[in-house]
């Protein structure tokens, strides 16, 4: 992994995220950068799981954090998959899934562990520079956003060459994520996709040049993390009424809107983008740049 791709190598990680086996955590302007690293392959072993769920269950209430990058050490590898060793390990499985996750569950570890990340309050982003399959692909699907290296990296679910179907939710997120026939293909063919073909799916944001994914997430990453205090989680929870009726999601969406747009912060935003050449055509050419500027 290159020096650009998150600024913990200049950076002290921060106290509350330092005692995980196999995750680097730093946390700089918002941004949480989480560097898996369990070698040779960050299989998705019983202490992957348990640091990733611990860490999840930190950040949830950290109101300095506004967006969290999962990424990986090693640039051939994101996730691998779920450990293969567990199929001699199920009462060891189950002893750490009790103490993760104590509250009764129909959901099994993996899934748990999934749904942890996926309802962080936080907006999530998988940096995917090499291969992730099965267990690994699932997590990366529970992440807000998925961005891959074109040319390296692949996703996939291989577990019906196992004998078995995926386990970790793959069969419920990735119909909502590319429709239910490609999904199908993508669970039953069993083949691996690279980024560009993923992308066209639908399965990940965008395929990226490898040499311009750090600084693309980077920026992104900024991006969202400098916003007025409570916006991104506002953008995230307003976004994740989708799946409501279209009025409660709408009304949902005003709730949240009306929490903002009132706030002396939003107010002088759109005071200072007018004064700044909003609504000229000078201005308007680059609002973007125009708002981030004030």
């Amino acid at each position: 992994m290159t020096t650009d791709s998150h600024t913990s190598s200049t950076s002290s990680v921060s106290s509350p995220y330092d005692t995980y086996a196999t995750l680097q955590v730093s946390v700089v302007d918002g941004i949480a950068w989480v560097t898996m690293d369990s070698p040779p392959v960050n299989v998705l072993s019983l202490k992957l799981i348990a640091d990733l769920s611990r860490f999840a269950a930190a950040v949830r209430h950290d109101e300095q954090v506004q967006v969290i990058v999962l990424q990986s050490a090693n640039p051939n590898f994101f996730i691998a998959h779920v450990d293969m060793e567990l199929v001699n390990q199920w009462e060891e499985a189950a002893r750490v899934a009790a103490e993760l996750f104590p509250e009764p569950s129909p959901l099994n570890v993996f899934q748990q562990l999934n749904e942890q990340w996926r309802t962080l309050p936080q907006i999530t982003i998988g940096k995917l520079q090499g291969l992730v399959r099965c267990g690994g692909s699932e997590l990366a699907m529970a992440l807000d956003m998925r961005f891959a290296a074109r040319g390296q990296a692949g996703i996939g679910q291989t577990e019906v060459l196992m004998g078995i179907v995926p386990g970790g939710g793959a069969t419920a997120y990735l119909p909502r994520l590319i429709g239910r026939a490609r999904a199908l293909e993508v669970i039953a063919g069993a083949n691996l996709f690279d980024a560009d073909l993923a992308e066209r799916y639908g399965w990940i944001n965008r395929a990226l040049p490898a040499e311009e994914l750090d600084s693309f997430v980077a920026t992104l990453a900024r991006q969202m993390a400098a916003l007025a205090p409570g916006v991104a989680r506002a953008a995230k929870q307003a976004v994740d009424s989708v799946h409501e009726p279209l009025p409660v999601a709408l009304a949902q969406g005003d709730a949240l809107w009306q929490q903002l747009v009132f706030q002396p912060i939003a107010t002088s935003k759109i005071l200072g983008g007018l004064a700044a050449g909003a609504q000229t055509p000078a201005g308007e050419r680059d609002l973007e740049g125009l708002l981030r500027s004030l």
